[in-house]
C-alpha cells in the first residue's frame, strides 16, 4: 500500500497508507496541486498543493466523519473533504488535542506526587 505517480514511469513512492482502514495517505514528498497519486488502491488528483509529511483525502469525507491515518482515528471531519484535498487542521477536529494535553500533565503530576524508588546517587 503506497504511494507512487499514477504517471511519468517512476516508481517513486510520494505518499504512504499503512492500512486498508485510512481514508488519508501521508505525502512523504510536497504534492502539487494537480498531481495524480496512487496509494492504498485509490488514484486521485490533488486539488490544491500538499506539503510533505501533510494528508491528502483518498477518497470524499463527509463533515461528521472519522479521519483515519495509520488504521487509527485521528480527528473527526469538521467539514466536507473532496478526495484529493489536503487535510490538516483547518477541516478536521482533532482527537489528540489540548484536552489530552491536559490529561497526560494532570497524570504527570499525580505521577510526580506518587511515592517514587530512590534514583542512583539518591539515599
Amino acid at each position: 500500500m503506497n504511494g507512487e505517480p499514477s504517471s511519468g514511469g517512476s516508481s517513486r513512492r510520494v505518499a504512504v497508507v499503512i492500512s486498508a482502514a485510512d481514508n488519508v495517505a501521508t505525502a512523504l514528498e510536497a504534492i502539487d496541486a494537480g498531481q495524480r497519486i496512487e496509494a492504498g488502491g485509490a488514484d486521485v488528483t490533488a486539488s490544491e498543493p500538499i506539503p510533505r509529511g501533510h494528508k491528502i483525502a483518498l477518497r470524499d469525507i463527509r463533515a461528521g466523519d472519522t479521519v483515519v491515518k495509520y488504521g487509527s482515528p485521528i480527528g473527526t471531519a469538521s467539514s466536507n473533504i473532496a478526495a484529493g484535498a489536503h487535510v490538516h487542521t483547518h477541516n478536521v477536529a482533532s482527537a489528540r488535542g489540548r484536552g489530552d494535553r491536559a490529561a497526560s500533565a494532570g497524570a504527570s503530576r499525580a505521577r510526580d506526587d506518587e511515592a517514587r524508588l530512590a534514583e542512583p546517587g539518591e539515599a
